[in-house]
């Protein structure tokens, strides 16, 4: 597969994956980082480096708006619900795990 292929895929895929997680506004940011490790949030802080790589300006704050599909406060006034506390010891577990 040449390079431009291998690069129009990797955007179609990753294209998808913003557009499922805009769609399934249900699963939680803290779910995500509990079982993948990674959250809409590391998407957008992954674009912008990939950004800055090209030297293309953006901010963090516009590519969260690609990431969630509107401004991060409008995503959070609608879909974010507030971490449950086995939500919270299992992302703590998570991350005592990472850092033995």
């Amino acid at each position: 597969m040449d390079k431009a292929t291998q690069t129009e895929l990797e955007a179609a895929a990753f294209r998808r994956l913003v557009n499922h997680l805009q769609t399934h506004t249900d699963v939680q940011n803290i779910d995500l980082m509990i079982l993948a490790d990674f959250c809409r949030n590391c998407l957008a802080k992954w674009y912008t480096a990939a950004a800055e790589e090209q030297n293309i300006e953006m901010s963090y704050e516009d590519a969260r708006e690609m990431v969630y599909g509107m401004p991060y406060s409008e995503w959070k006034d609608q879909f974010q619900t507030k971490a449950t506390d086995e939500q919270m010891a299992a992302f703590q577990k998570k991350q005592q795990q990472k850092n033995t």
